[in-house]
């Protein structure tokens, strides 16, 4: 708890993480002009050691894809290097603070292992064909940060770095060896220490017992018995580690095993020892690391250097990796250098004197947090924000939802580093331990810990701030926020959200969460919310978290938020998401909120008659499933169904898991019955009975709100990288609508007595956009004309005419136009129609000869992705399909389909979201009493009352209807049906 005065915006502040990076280590010697500068070794000396090729694979196979922009070359791995060699450099101040820091690779070609025995690492697969050409831009990317970059042909990475520990340990220096690579763990002594960087922890005797029992000057051993399967060393069959340890605790050493081999008592393991002794010998010698390689670069010359600011900004700007130039440049520029207008081909960098950016990321410090405890101390933090104009903003609850939650807290942020948590509500005291386990006694909770701010009093006070048009509330999902804060009358105005930034910026190609973003753009890993409440049985809620715990995670949140936005916003400005994020996604949040805190009616005795009536269907069908099987069995097992279907039945069509099971999800099962089987049809009816009486019909009596009395569903509005919204606790949009029991389900939703339910639904506008986009001369017509579109499709195709056509010829067009929109395939036609695949493809054949504008659109869309790894939708959305340059052919079909739908999928929710956003202010301005409850992909929801149902209805078809203007004039009309009913079904 700190009550120390509030930092001035022109006063001292800490280094920041930044300024941290470029000054960890009191060793650090100029910028080198050459790289014979020397720094001897001795017993002061701290050598840290980096297993540069575990990086590279890691930051490949850590990230998504990425391109360089302006040549389209991969630069994946070469970013996410770059961000952990950053993190390093600061990090390793925190650790041992090196005198000397090498990174070292693997050489290619074959290493001296391979003529001892060729087939070492046989069974390794070739690098991938996009990491290839990374390889010596990240040997680059190395030096440029003034970092030995060191490889030796002939030798692996491992034997350098043993070479190079040995070498400093008789010097007398320390050695920190940074990997995750366990045949580093024979390397270990009092002098020689291994980090893992993907657990975050130091490997040390204890680490190596738990890996393989023994302590690390036996690891040879262990493995020179047990083999690795990785590396193909064979060692001696059928003894895996625990037996190695368990042999070498008896006999000592490797040489004392073989020698008395003959003396084991064990027929097995007696015979592999004696028959398999030169193989485990050659073992030996492949697992046992050189530590005497001649190696040309010495020790002395790894001592710890300034990167030089021109070529190391000069490197980034060439890899056009923007965000991390900006967080370096930062970093020079408070040592007095910015770089001015440098070239974009990685030239050299004007470098002028400039005064230390107030913008600067300080280093995350939990210590300096303050815990707010009085309204003097509030009054402070209130005047600092109305200085700064801004403020990060998060809110802490006793629950998961923003609607049942009580606020416990309040965390803000005004700079990096300078953040505060005001505790509203915290009622208890809990410890929790180092595993996340709850220590505490229930019995030592108390009503209402001391040291609080009354609430009523605190937001009083935090009120005019929150409200302030004129100062800027950021959060991350400030949506939960906004909720919560509106229990209490206050509405947070204006704001900015770093979750949707993140997601205007990168849908597709990254995750939003904070931890994630934090990870990615701070190098940062924030304090999880297990390690401060526990989990299991003995999770506490937030509520009971001691003041100080709570403080750290929650002041960290909002600080961690400020700098995330920071970073985010501009680059909407130089990434042209701006338009994006500030008229489709941050206007849409208090319109979500509100759908969310209105909730909606169900009819608890309807969903009990539902559940009754599945249940005994369901009860029916087990029956019938028996019957058909002429044997008992439990229908809801997938191992007993299998052995069912395919070992007592012999059906066509088996396929098992990698457990050893037969398969049998719905598409197998779909199969089967498509082939006229009975029981494997029965089988389906009964999984979608139990499902929705599981999910609906039982599940949302529980879903009620005990106190609005109505089902209040949560909207993910990153969840789909096309911009759709998703729904969750509980799902509403994932009720099936074209089953009589779905259909049934939507009777359940219903209206306030005196009120409506009103859905207003686009029709086909996805098909209606692809007319657009795809400029279709016949598609347009038939919307402009308000023809039936699949009966247009259809006569185009098999020149049939419109009147008297055959149901099952417009069926076959309708599942076509819609088909093609998700870029299906001849198989996926095949399937949906039940015709053979050959037919199927004829039909896809004919489709695009008779529309040439719809093929020119796919082949556009798939070149776009595989030109800029992203697809666009008419309003500037940008759909990332990283999957586009796959290695799998599989995976490249499916992003192609994804390139081809995104922009389709993309800008009919951009559409409706539009609308969404106006519909608030344009039924209050119409004196309509009208409020939006639910959005369903391409349907709206709404309650009115039963007078201003038609007027409502008009509205709302008006708006939706003219959603993309003025920002777009469609060449075809948006056509909405809406309705009004006392229910969900009734309505739609």
């Amino acid at each position: 708890m700190h009550a120390s005065p509030i930092p001035s915006p022109h006063g001292e502040r800490a280094d920041p993480q930044i300024a941290r990076a470029f000054h960890p280590f009191p060793h650090r010697m100029p910028c080198p002009k050459t790289d014979l500068m020397t720094h001897p070794i001795g017993p002061d000396s701290r050598v840290t050691l980096v297993d540069g090729s575990g990086y590279i694979f890691r930051a490949y196979h850590g990230l998504p894809p990425l391109t360089r922009k302006s040549d389209g070359a991969p630069i994946g791995a070469v970013s996410g290097f770059c961000n952990m060699i950053f993190k390093l450099i600061a990090d390793e101040r925190d650790a041992d603070q090196p005198t000397h820091l090498a990174v070292i690779f693997d050489a290619s070609g074959n290493t001296f292992r391979n003529d001892i025995y060729p087939m070492y690492k046989a069974n390794r697969p070739p690098a991938p064909e996009d990491l290839v050409p990374q390889f010596p831009m990240i040997r680059e990317a190395t030096r440029a940060f003034g970092l030995p970059s060191i490889e030796m042909a002939g030798y692996e990475a491992d034997d350098l770095i043993a070479t190079y520990a040995r070498q400093a340990a008789a010097l007398g220096a320390k050695v920190r060896i940074l990997s995750s690579d366990k045949d580093l763990m024979q390397l270990i002594t009092d002098r020689i220490s291994l980090y893992d960087p993907m657990k975050d922890r130091p490997m040390g005797a204890e680490a190596v017992m738990e890996k393989f029992g023994v302590t690390p000057d036996m690891v040879i051993d262990v493995q020179s018995l047990a083999g690795d399967s990785t590396d193909n060393v064979p060692g001696a069959p059928g003894i895996g580690p625990k037996t190695a340890a368990e042999l070498l605790g008896i006999y000592g050493t490797l040489e004392n095993l073989l020698d008395h081999a003959e003396e084991i008592k064990q027929p097995k393991r007696r015979e592999t020892l004696i028959n398999f002794r030169a193989q485990i010998e050659v073992s030996k010698r492949l697992v046992t690391l050189m530590d005497d390689v001649p190696v040309l670069e010495h020790l002395e010359h790894f001592g710890v250097r300034e990167p030089d600011p021109e070529t190391l900004l000069g490197f980034l700007r060439k890899m056009e990796l923007r965000t991390l130039t900006s967080r370096v440049e930062a970093g020079f520029k408070r040592d007095g250098y910015v770089a001015d207008k440098a070239p974009h081909d990685g030239g050299t960098p004007n470098m002028l004197p400039a005064s230390p950016d107030p913008q600067s990321s300080a280093p995350i410090d939990h210590s300096k947090y303050e815990t707010v405890t009085s309204l003097d101390r509030l009054a402070d933090w209130i005047a600092r924000i109305q200085a700064q104009g801004h403020v990060a903003v998060d809110t802490e609850t006793d629950a998961l939802n923003s609607v049942s939650g009580g606020l416990v807290g309040i965390s803000l942020a005004v700079e990096a580093g300078v953040a505060c948590y005001i505790p509203l509500g915290h009622r208890g005291v809990g410890e929790v331990g180092k595993t996340g386990d709850l220590f505490a006694d229930p019995a030592d909770q108390v009503s209402l810990l001391a040291g609080q701010i009354a609430l009523k009093p605190a937001l009083a006070a935090l009120k005019p701030i929150l409200e302030d048009d004129a100062i800027l509330k950021i959060g991350q999902n400030i949506k939960y926020d906004l909720s919560v804060f509106a229990q209490h009358g206050i509405t947070l105005n204006p704001i900015d959200d770093t979750m949707l930034m993140s997601f205007a910026l990168d849908a597709g190609r990254n995750s939003h969460g904070m931890d994630d973003l934090s990870l990615r753009l701070l190098g940062h890993k924030p304090i999880a919310f297990k390690d401060v409440c526990g989990t299991g049985k003995n999770q506490i809620s937030f509520d009971q978290v001691p003041l100080d715990a709570a403080t750290k995670y929650a002041a960290e949140d909002a600080d961690v938020t400020l700098r995330l936005w920071h970073i985010l916003k501009p680059r909407l400005v130089r990434e042209r998401s701006t338009t994006v994020y500030e008229t489709l996604e941050r206007p849409l949040v208090p319109v979500i909120a509100g759908m969310e805190a209105a909730g909606v009616k169900v009819d608890v005795a309807e969903l009990s008659r539902l559940s009754t009536d599945f249940g005994m269907r369901m009860v029916e069908l087990e029956a019938q499933a028996h019957e058909q099987a002429g044997m008992n069995f439990n229908i809801g097992s997938p191992k007993q169904l299998g052995e069912v279907l395919f070992d007592k039945m012999a059906l066509p069509g088996g396929k098992k898991t990698a457990t050893g099971q037969w398969a049998t999800d719905a598409a197998i099962l779909e199969d089967l019955a498509a082939q006229d089987h009975p029981l494997p049809r029965t089988i389906v009816d009964w999984r979608t009975l139990a499902k929705l009486k599981s999910t609906y019909t039982d599940n949302l009596k529980a879903a009620i709100d005990a106190k609005t009395g109505r089902v209040h569903t949560s909207y993910n509005m990153v969840g789909a990288a096309t911009g759709r919204l998703s729904s969750t606790d509980p799902n509403l949009q994932n009720i099936p609508i074209r089953t009589e029991e779905g259909r049934r389900i939507r009777n359940a939703f219903i209206a306030e007595q005196g009120n409506v339910l009103i859905s207003a639904d686009y029709s086909q506008i996805e098909l209606r956009l692809l007319a657009h986009v795809g400029d279709i001369p016949q598609l347009k017509k038939a919307f402009i004309e308000g023809y039936d579109i699949h009966a247009m499709t259809a006569s185009e195709m098999f020149g049939v005419p419109i009147e008297g056509m055959d149901p099952m010829i417009r069926r076959q067009a309708k599942a076509i136009n819609f088909g093609i929109i998700y870029g299906i395939s001849a198989f996926g036609l095949a399937k949906q129609l039940g015709i053979p695949q050959g037919e199927a493809r004829d039909y896809i054949a004919t489709y695009k000869q008779r529309f040439p504008g719809i093929q020119a659109y796919m082949d556009a869309m798939k070149a776009m992705a595989r030109e800029k790894m992203y697809v666009e939708t008419i309003f500037g959305r940008r759909c990332y399909v990283p999957g586009i340059i796959a290695k799998s052919q599989a995976e490249q079909a499916f992003a192609e389909r994804q390139a081809i739908n995104a922009p389709l999928q993309g800008a009919a929710a951009d559409i409706i979201k539009r609308a969404m956003i106006r519909l608030p202010a344009a039924l209050k301005d119409a004196g309509l009493c009208a409020r939006m409850l639910l959005q369903v992909h391409d349907e709206l929801v709404f309650e009115a009352p039963a007078q201003e149902a038609d007027a409502t209805c008009a509205l709302v078809s008006k708006v939706m209807e003219n959603a993309a203007m003025p920002a777009l004039q469609l060449s075809v009309p948006l056509v909405v049906e809406a309705r009004s009913a006392l229910n969900w079904a009734l309505a739609h």
